[in-house]
């Protein structure tokens, strides 16, 4: 590269286009939680943290004799 060439990153020669139209949404807002709500959501998240997995994913076999 020569001394004489700009430093021109040619990705950001560009605007960026517009965001898509699904990214917004329209209608109603969500109704905020209750406060019985959070505390329950708070609860079942710290049960969920410190409680060990109980269950696995069934394990298929590699490949069955046919």
């Amino acid at each position: 590269m020569s001394s004489t060439d700009p430093d021109v990153d040619h990705a950001l020669a560009y605007p960026e286009p517009p965001a898509s139209p699904l990214w917004h949404r329209h209608g109603a807002k969500a109704r905020p939680l209750t406060d019985a709500q959070k505390q329950r959501n708070c609860e079942l998240l710290l049960l969920a943290q410190h409680k060990p997995r109980t269950h696995r994913r069934a394990e298929k076999p590699a490949c069955s004799p046919t």
